[in-house]
């Protein structure tokens, strides 16, 4: 039996909640962020079926051309509130389940709940990792609200 563990990750975004729900289930935003630096995600490589069963699947590349593909299912979509998914081949089928809450001055916390996450995803490296991801998030977001400033 594998040892599986869970994880908890907040930020909070000068953004609003549609915004931010549709930056994590709209290809061509995913495309912008998705996966740790040092990785690209091309649209082409990004699967969204937003819907209860639908399926989302990311390919991330390394800058050595390695590939990394994630297989999830959704379990629940209601935007802009909640986002969850499970990713049935990994350990005991980690689900992530993503809330955003409006806190009612132009920002939004974003809180990812992982649970079931194997042994392999629970490593600082790949922890690590995943907080890079979170701060691709972060610029990209900055750079959406700076452009919709300028327009």
């Amino acid at each position: 039996m594998t040892e599986t563990g869970e994880f908890t990750y907040r930020r909070v975004h000068r953004a609003p909640p549609e915004l931010l729900f549709d930056c994590m289930t709209t290809p061509e935003h995913l495309a912008r962020f998705w996966g740790p630096e040092g990785t690209t995600t091309p649209v082409g490589n990004i699967v969204v079926d937003l819907r209860p069963g639908g399926a989302f699947e990311t390919t991330m590349v390394g800058a050595d051309g390695s590939t990394h593909t994630m297989r999830a299912v959704y379990a629940e979509v209601d935007r802009p509130h909640r986002l969850v998914w499970i990713e049935p081949g990994v350990g005991g089928g980690m689900r992530t389940t993503v809330t955003f809450t409006d806190l009612g001055d132009g920002r939004t916390e974003v809180v990812t709940h992982q649970t079931n996450v194997p042994a392999a995803y629970r490593s600082a490296e790949a922890r690590a990792g995943f907080a890079t991801s979170l701060d691709r998030f972060d610029a990209y977001l900055a750079d959406l609200q700076a452009d919709r400033e300028l327009h």
